[in-house]
This record gives structure tokens, sequence and C-alpha cells, in this order.
């Protein structure tokens, strides 16, 4: 059997008979090697539709055995070295910045607490969903999204109609407000780590942003005055009557002024200093930066009373499954992200050309539209790494030769993560408190509904203004 095997597997996954695992010749690879990542994606997206208690109970396993199905094959025909160094490569240059990151804004922000009540109406609904829009790119937008949802839902508690104000704030403050920065949305943070300036982002991000925020907040005005003026059997008792508002936890918004710090700091900080793990280099810059952003989670974890975090519902188990999720991602997406490398010599020539004119430039609305579309059915941090791949995967050149190229995958990515419930990951979080507090949520494909009526045609408009 052993013997059958040697010859059979390598035949079957078309492999050149060595190659280092961290620079995968995507040229040799076949598209049978992205199985497992594909296979951790769409575990993501059913799964909790149709097997939702599996799901949550076995999600770890479940995405274990993918990254294995991956593993195996991959050390068994390469070489445990190679596997090794694949496996180091990516938890040290991509994932483990990027759940630090996360963990680091989600441990700070769960020691902010806005406690109080105020009436909902249209103009303070409005009001709420601007400011969230605003803060989930200083504080993540699951930070945001987070501290914002339940002072809306206390709100608006006696009306009828409030289905629209979670939606709306799904759109705004758990994506398209996480726009402006590497600290709002998981892709930008990627692209950060990548190479992209935090400038850069900021400075080409701010407009579209700005546009898509300013339609949604007036759509959402004129359907909430709408909805509120049909609401004549308002409850005689509101469940929590109007109190004012107070904020608890403040110093952590110190402590988030220095999560901005520490990114910024490794993004201009170059040292020039670097140590390399088994081919993978590890800048200094990059090693401070962490170590500040476990320090400022450590520093919020000892001085927030514990009532805080009480009160804001915080437990470990989104961080938990965030961390498991990535973790198999980040090591299955590698000979994807090879094979998008090769371009026109790899086995996925058919995307590059649905991307690229004829003379294989980049054709920027295809890539909003295709790294969107993506980006709300599988997941948007992922989706952006495929792109950012396929366009170019060098981010000097992305910035100064293909900005156009860079801001529509940085747009599909952010934005269109809103179209489903599975795009971005506070959507589900947003989703499953509105129904602890007995709103009555759209199913996925009613959710679709909304997102396909009111943010296609605004897709559309941002595809005619800066495509």
């Amino acid at each position: 059997m052993k013997p059958l095997l040697k010859g059979l597997l390598p035949a079957l996954l078309l492999l050149p008979s060595l190659a280092q695992a961290a620079e995968l010749d995507g040229a040799t690879l076949s598209l049978l090697w992205a199985i497992p990542f594909v296979g951790v994606l769409l575990s993501i997206a059913l799964f909790p539709i149709f097997a939702p208690s599996l799901w949550h109970h076995h999600f770890g396993k479940i995405t274990a055995l993918w990254t294995l199905a991956f593993l195996v094959p991959f050390t068994y025909s390469f070489g445990l070295h190679d596997s090794g160094a694949l496996v180091v490569h990516a938890l040290l240059a991509e994932y483990i910045p990027f759940i630090l990151l996360l963990f680091a804004l989600y441990t700070i922000s769960g020691g902010i607490l806005l406690w109080g009540n105020l009436h909902g109406s249209p103009a303070l609904n409005t009001g709420l969903l601007a400011l969230g829009a605003l803060l989930a790119s200083l504080m993540g937008t699951t930070g945001a999204a987070m501290l914002l949802i339940r002072p809306l839902l206390r709100a608006n508690d006696n009306r009828k109609h409030k289905v629209h104000v979670v939606v709306f704030f799904i759109f705004l403050v758990a994506n398209v407000g996480g726009g402006l920065t590497p600290l709002g949305d998981p892709p930008l943070f990627l692209g950060f780590l990548k190479g992209v300036d935090f400038l850069w982002t900021v400075e080409h991000m701010a407009v579209p942003v700005a546009v898509l925020s300013a339609a949604l907040l007036a759509i959402f005005y004129v359907l909430d005055r709408f909805f509120y003026s049909k609401e004549d059997e308002l409850l005689a008792r509101d469940p929590t009557p109007d109190s004012p508002l107070k904020l608890y936890g403040k110093w952590n918004f110190l402590l988030l002024l220095g999560v901005v710090g520490a990114v910024l700091l490794s993004g201009l900080w170059k040292p020039g200093i670097a140590f390399s793990v088994m081919g993978t280099p590890v800048d200094l810059q990059s090693l401070v930066r962490d170590g500040l952003l476990i320090g400022l989670a450590l520093v919020s974890l000892a001085i927030t009373p514990k009532q805080v975090r009480a009160g804001n519902e915080f437990n470990w188990g989104p961080m938990a499954e965030v961390g498991k999720l990535f973790a198999g991602i980040f090591i299955t997406i590698a000979p994807a992200i090879a094979i998008l490398r090769a371009g026109s010599e790899g086995h996925l020539a058919g995307l590059v050309a649905l991307v690229s004119d004829a003379n294989g430039a980049p054709i920027d609305a295809m890539y909003f539209w295709m790294s969107g579309i993506l980006s709300g059915f599988l997941d948007n941090a992922p989706t952006y790494l495929v792109f950012f791949n396929l366009a170019a995967g060098d981010a000097q050149h992305l910035m100064h030769d293909l900005p156009g190229t860079l801001l529509a995958i940085s747009m599909g990515s952010v934005f269109m993560g809103a179209m489903t419930y599975i795009g971005n990951a506070p959507n589900f979080m947003v989703k499953a408190i509105a129904e602890q507090r007995g709103v009555a949520m759209p199913s996925f494909f009613g959710y679709l509904l909304w997102s396909v009526l009111i943010l296609l045609p605004l897709f559309g408009l941002l595809t005619l203004l800066f495509f």
C-alpha cells in the first residue's frame, strides 16, 4: 500500500518533487490543494445555517480536520521541514499579528460600558448609528458593535418596528464604518501587515466610507421616520424607562489610543532588525507592537471592574471561535495564494483573465465586485488576501502603480462583508444579541433581501463614482 500511495499521491496532486513551503511554486500546484481552504470557508458559511448545534459545539474540531486534510498530504509530498516552514510562516507572518490585534481591541472595548436608556426616535437612532460608524475605525467593528448594540436595543425596546434598526446597524457599524483605518476591519489590517501604509488606507478610503455612510444614514432616517409614524401602539410602559447614559471603564479609551500608537509604531519605525525562523523574517517592530498589544489588553483586564464587563456580558467565546477558525484559514490558504501569484501560469488563470483586460491590466470595477461578492458569502479577511495576491501581492507596487486596484479590493472586502450574516464576524454576533433581546431578526435569505435592496444600488453608485 505504501509504494502505491507514494506514487499515486504526487501524481494526483500534480506536485513538483521539491519546493520551499513559504514560497510555493503556484504554477505547478493543482487546484486540489485548495480544497481544504474552500472546505473551511464553506463550513463557516453553511454549518451555522444547516447544523448550528453541531457547529457551535465542534467548530474547532471541524476546522482542525480540514487543516489536517491539507497538512498531512502536504507533509507527505514536500517533507516535514517544508511543512513546518509553511506553518511557521502562516503563524508568525499573518495569524499571530492578526489575532493579537483582535484580542487587544476585543478585550479593551469589552471594558467600556455605556449604561442607561434613551428614547429610540429617528434622530437618536441615526445619531447612534453615525457614532458607531465613527468608532468602528478606531476600536474595530467588533468593539464598536459590542459597545453600542445593547444601548440601541434598549432605546427601541418599546417599538414594534425595529428589525430595520438592527439591519442598518450591521451595515454601518459592523462593516462600512470600519473601512477608514487598518484598525477597523480585519481585511485592512491584513493589508497593513502586507505592507500597505496606515495613512494610505486613511487617505484613500475616507471618501468612499463617507459617501456610503452618508447615503445609508439618510436612507435609514427616512425609513425610521416612516416606521416611527406607524407606532401608534407604543407600549404604555417602557420596559426600560428613559434614563441618563453613563459611561463606565473610561480608562480603556486611553488604552485604545495605545493600540493605535502600537500599530502606527510598527508601520513608521523601521530599525532594520529582523530574526529568521525557518525562513520567515520577524521584524523587531512587529515584536514590539505585538508585545504592546498584549500588555495593553492585560492592563485593561486588571483595571476594569468585573461589574463593567458583566454589564457588557463579556466572555471569551467569540475570540475562541475567531482564533480557531483563522488558524485553519491562514494555514490552508497558502496553496491558493501561491496559485494566484502564478497568474496566467497557474490553474486559476480563468479568474485572472476575468479581472484583467486583454493587455493583462487589472479591471478595477471587477476587482471591487469579485472581492465583494466573495466577501459577502465567505469571509472578508481571507477574501481580501486572495485578491490582494491576485492583483500583485506586493503592497508597494499596488499603492504606487495600481492604487485604484488596491482601493477596489479594500472597498469590496469591507463594504460587501455586510451583504450576509456570514460576511464579517460581528454580523452574527449582533444578530444573536438582538434575538436574545426578543427582536425577530430575518433569516439568512431574509437579511440577504434587505442587503440586495439597500446595498446593491449603492454599490452600483460607488462603481460609477470611483471606478
